[in-house]
């Protein structure tokens, strides 16, 4: 899928990092350890949490972007962090359900 099938619908604003559009699957969840356990490479990420470990876990498990829910922020050494590791991270209005319902909905219409 492309983020840009649905970026429109949520809102979508590109924080840092590389722009991103491609990705496979999604992940919601906001506990560091499972979202650990749980990402795929090519997923996106959606989480309320804006701390420096977010970086670290897209990181490491390969994401294809981060998506912050409710227009959480980025502090400044997360904006630094996130460029210099190169992942892509996105700000949405929308609530974590909401941004997946939109996925969704563009999964069915470009089916």
């Amino acid at each position: 899928m492309h983020l840009s099938d649905f970026s429109q619908a949520v809102s979508l604003k590109h924080l840092c990092g590389p722009t991103a559009d491609d990705f496979d699957g999604v992940y919601v969840g906001d506990l560091l350890s499972r979202a650990m356990s749980h990402i795929q490479a090519g997923n996106l990420w959606i989480t309320i949490m804006n701390n420096i470990n977010v970086v670290a876990v897209a990181s490491l498990t390969e994401a294809a972007a981060v998506i912050l829910a409710e227009n959480v922020s980025l502090t400044p050494d997360v904006f630094e962090a996130a460029n210099e590791k190169g992942i892509a991270i996105y700000s949405s209005c929308e609530s974590a359900y909401d941004l997946c319902v939109s996925i969704a909905k563009s999964a069915d219409e470009h089916q």
